[in-house]
């Protein structure tokens, strides 16, 4: 977007802008969402920035009406797959915070001065910067959200000491922690033992994405509903709990976030992975209509708008599920997985029925394995895989990028480009996938309406069978897809073929989509 149309979008108020680029006005030295309610600002006193982190650089604090902390991400991280994208993925995820600077530039492969250039010339705010704007906005959130002791918000949103807090939040938002807390009408959850947050969200949201992780769920790590899911997970300093809700009965713009366990150093990266998870920073209104304009697609998008693409809450987990998940049905990968969960060691930090850990690569290269039935050759497939991770041979995440993970992915046995696309999209986040050779795919073309030649026309004529026309949405179509192929019966009257073991013999890789 240039000047003028982020301008415009400023003047209508567009909340579907927010937290996509800030909106600096020298005459008060505040910065706000595009959304603000606040009288618009002369243009020649408004300067755009990309991130938050710039505008606090060039000396602007949060405006305390619009609150611009408190908006949905932007999904340019993933549509981008420059440095500065794998940067952002990393930062988000806490690696900063973990690992400093120095560690950061390592995992992308520059010099701590080279990558602070190209993000201060992309993004307007170099890596330490970036990193403070995102502690700051936990930490408001935890504020206004929790009773959780300032000491423990501080650290829990990883600032190295309270002084520190507390000045970043006095220059950032021109209050201190406690007038922020005291500022919320919020009823606050209680102790640092059980947290209870709301992840913000752009309208509309398509609450199918619970689905389609219960039916997934492994017993005794994973539990899910049409409206819930809650899972454990490992994290750097230990294991998780935690629970995600969706409010059908009267949606808002925010899911609930409850977290039951966690080392309050992990909560940055909890914060960022189940957003990823639930695709929250996504702009449906703009993939919507990308992907409505093409008739194949038209009718799934009006039944299901906003409709999201799940990340990956553990790069390697993702791995072991899908290399499992190849070649037979959803429910039959489900049953292996759960199998193999059986070599997971038991939670440190069990409740809700949630008991066990995934596996840890080293377990399953160790004894998970043999647990896989079928063909030789999968099994040894899986354990390649899983010893490669757990020797540190293959390091593959949130960092890389479409080029780098499949030349990471595909030399091991067993993978291959459905398996890497299908990382990407889960992973990386990568919005423009089109797994072709995927047979749910297939299905859920056969079960839409064909076009009628009026809406080919409006469609642009002859559809491709790769939907390049709905590129840089093409992830997104393949979610539709796989809900049509879901589907006992589309209005067209087309009953779908899925998850026959016939189909998936003959299909080079099908998927546990």
């Amino acid at each position: 977007m240039d000047f003028w149309q982020r301008y415009r979008a400023i003047d209508a108020r567009d909340t579907r802008f927010d937290g996509q680029f800030f909106t600096a006005v020298r005459t008060t030295g505040i910065y706000c969402r595009p959304s603000c309610p606040a009288r618009t600002p002369k243009a020649s006193n408004v300067t755009f920035y990309e991130t938050s982190a710039a505008a606090h650089d060039a000396g602007y604090r949060a405006c305390k009406r619009c609150l611009p902390e408190a908006v949905p991400g932007t999904p340019a991280w993933n549509v981008r797959q420059d440095v500065a994208a794998r940067a952002m993925r990393l930062i988000n995820d806490g690696v900063v915070n973990r690992d400093g600077v120095d560690g950061l530039a390592a995992r992308l492969g520059y010099s701590s001065r080279q990558l602070n250039r190209i993000l201060s010339h992309e993004l307007g705010a170099g890596p330490l910067s970036l990193a403070r704007a995102g502690r700051a906005q936990t930490a408001r959130t935890l504020l206004v959200s929790t009773s959780m002791k300032l000491a423990d918000v501080a650290f829990a949103a990883g600032f190295s000491s309270v002084r520190q807090f507390n000045e970043t939040m006095a220059e950032v938002f021109d209050m201190t922690p406690s007038a922020l807390r005291a500022a919320s009408s919020r009823k606050t959850s209680g102790g640092a033992s059980a947290l209870t947050l709301n992840l913000p969200y752009r309208e509309p949201f398509d609450p199918g994405i619970f689905t389609f992780l219960s039916v997934r769920a492994i017993p005794g790590i994973e539990s899910g509903t049409a409206t819930s899911y809650a899972r454990t997970l490992a994290l750097p300093h230990g294991d998780a709990r935690f629970t995600v809700e969706y409010d059908a009965v009267m949606p808002g713009r925010t899911l609930t976030l409850t977290i039951g366990a966690v080392d309050l150093r992990d909560l940055p990266a909890l914060l960022s992975r189940v957003r990823r998870l639930f695709d929250v920073d996504a702009d449906p209104v703009a993939i919507d209509t990308a992907l409505a304009a093409d008739a194949r697609l038209a009718a799934s998008v009006a039944e299901a708008p906003g409709i999201r693409m799940p990340g990956a809450l553990d790069p390697g987990e993702m791995l072991v599920r899908a290399m499992v998940g190849q070649q037979v049905t959803v429910a039959a990968a489900r049953t292996a997985l759960t199998r193999i969960a059986a070599v997971g060691r038991p939670s440190r930090n069990p409740g809700e029925g949630l008991e066990r850990m995934f596996p840890t690569a080293a377990e399953i290269a160790a004894d998970g394995y043999v647990l896989v039935r079928g063909p030789r050759k999968r099994a040894e497939a899986l354990r390649a895989a899983a010893t490669a991770l757990a020797e540190g041979g293959l390091d593959f995440g949130y960092g890389d990028d479409m080029g780098t993970l499949a030349a990471k992915l595909l030399p091991l046995p067993g993978v291959g480009p459905w398996t890497a696309g299908y990382l990407a999209m889960r992973v990386l986040g990568a919005p423009d996938v089109f797994l072709g050779n995927d047979a749910a795919v297939r299905n859920g073309v056969k079960a839409l309406a064909a076009p009628t030649p009026a809406t080919a026309s409006r469609a642009g004529g002859t559809a491709s069978p790769d939907f390049r026309e709905v590129s840089p949405w093409r992830s997104y179509a393949t979610m539709h897809l796989w809900r049509a192929a879901a589907q006992p019966r589309t209005r067209a009257g087309h009953v779908p073929i899925t998850n026959s073991r016939a189909s998936s013999r003959r299909t080079a890789e099908k998927v546990n989509r």
